[in-house]
């Protein structure tokens, strides 16, 4: 009995390790997804509309999940990005029209990503080109110095600053009843509801991830073998970000929205959003962790869309795309990176009104991914080896899914800039 106790234990042991070494990609890349833009855009439907958006954050899970466990399996199958798919598969031309899907998606994240940091300087005091410089100095200086393990790491630990709006939603918690009552209230002939029902959407499922997780799973040697913990991996992720997502939202809900009327107040600033929903922490215990939440999405994410960035244009245009190579091995590569960073500094320093770029980007999101999963779809249908292909009634959810999705943010978004 002793002996069979301690052998359980081990291999529990073991698995707890083999997991651990194995997860990062799937955390990464939804703790990103809950990125400056999307926390905006939650607090803004808790503004506008209370809890009514709310259920949609729930419904998300398993279509964010869907969607990402796809890009693990064409990255163990294939050991290439998704880019160098698409291109090996239907061609040069297909492939520069997933790539300049992408690059739209990631210049418009990385300006809201950027600007949100800026906000949150602002709110003490320290101007945007300060701030603007620090950050492409500091995010330069690690991708020049650090290996694929050191970035997730770093990424790891500013994504977890996230977390404390958990904490937020906590103190500003109405009770379950008044939550419910408002979650069920889904007013779909209000343009305006659609408009942030497609903003949403697009805040959770994103062209750039499905080209960062393929990439990072190729760059960590991952193998079938860990097929089962990369699943787990991505699927804790997908379960953080949108409690995150709905913490935000339950949090400005709570404070400044409206119930169910539709009538609750724009927000227009960084500021705004940090008076709005933290009130009951005090101004300073509020500040301080509404920029820490910030700060470690904006970070996060800039991360991972500059790391896309270049990446996916290494993987078209063939030159070395990989934070194993150094500087001198793959100059295209860290020097895109370095040009994506600073364009996006300058478009910050400009000046941009953020509430109203996060949202437009978001529902922008939504209008693409008819593209990004449809050519996720057809690659995993023609790259992947029998066992692990889409088939049967899994097949047909999936594509029900991604259809339904798409289908239904590329409606929203259109009608919602059309009323």
């Amino acid at each position: 009995m002793p002996s069979d106790t301690t052998g359980a234990l081990f291999r529990a042991k073991s698995r707890c390790l083999r997991f651990a070494v194995i997860a990062g990609p799937g955390v990464v890349v939804m703790l990103a997804d809950t990125d400056a833009g999307s926390i905006i855009t939650a607090a803004q439907s808790g503004a506008e509309w209370g809890y009514s958006l709310l259920l949609l954050q729930a419904l998300l899970i398993p279509v964010l999940f869907m969607v990402q466990e796809l890009t693990v399996r064409l990255g163990i199958a294939t050991g290439q990005g998704h880019g160098r798919g698409i291109r090996e598969h239907f061609g040069p031309v297909w492939a520069w029209v997933s790539v300049t899907t992408l690059m739209l998606a990631c210049i418009g994240a990385l300006v809201t990503e950027l600007s949100g940091i800026a906000g949150v300087a602002a709110m003490v005091g320290i101007p945007a080109h300060t701030s603007m410089l620090i950050v492409i100095v500091g995010l330069t200086a690690m991708a020049y110095t650090g290996s694929y393990t050191t970035v997730e790491r770093i990424a790891l630990a500013v994504g977890l600053l996230e977390l404390v709006f958990l904490g937020v939603a906590w103190q500003a918690w109405p009770g379950v009843g008044v939550i419910a009552a408002g979650a069920f209230h889904i007013p779909l002939a209000d343009p305006r509801y659609l408009y942030l029902i497609a903003a949403n959407i697009g805040a959770v499922i994103m062209p750039w991830m499905v080209f960062y997780q393929q990439s990072a799973v190729v760059e960590k040697g991952l193998t079938f073998a860990d097929l089962r913990a990369a699943r787990w991996d991505t699927a804790i992720g997908a379960v953080i970000t949108q409690i995150i997502m709905g913490s935000v939202l339950v949090a400005a809900a709570a404070t400044i929205g409206t119930g169910h009327t539709g009538n609750g107040p724009a927000l227009d600033s960084v500021q705004q959003i940090a008076n709005a929903i933290t009130p009951f922490l005090g101004p300073t215990a509020g500040t301080l962790l509404f920029a820490l939440g910030m700060i470690g999405a904006a970070l996060i994410a800039t991360i991972v869309v500059t790391l896309t960035a270049a990446r996916t244009l290494g993987e078209i245009m063939g030159f070395n795309h990989s934070l194993q190579h150094p500087p001198r091995r793959a100059p295209w590569f860290y020097g895109i990176y370095t040009l994506v960073i600073v364009l996006g500094g300058l478009l910050v320093v400009s000046g941009v009104n953020l509430v109203a770029l996060s949202v437009g980007v978001q529902v922008m999101n939504a209008l693409l991914l008819p593209i990004v999963l449809g050519f996720l779809y057809m690659l995993a249908r023609r790259a992947l080896p029998e066992p692990y292909r889409l088939q049967g009634v899994y097949a047909a959810i999936v594509v029900a899914t991604i259809v339904m999705t798409a289908g239904f943010g590329l409606y929203a978004g259109l009608t919602g800039l059309l009323n």
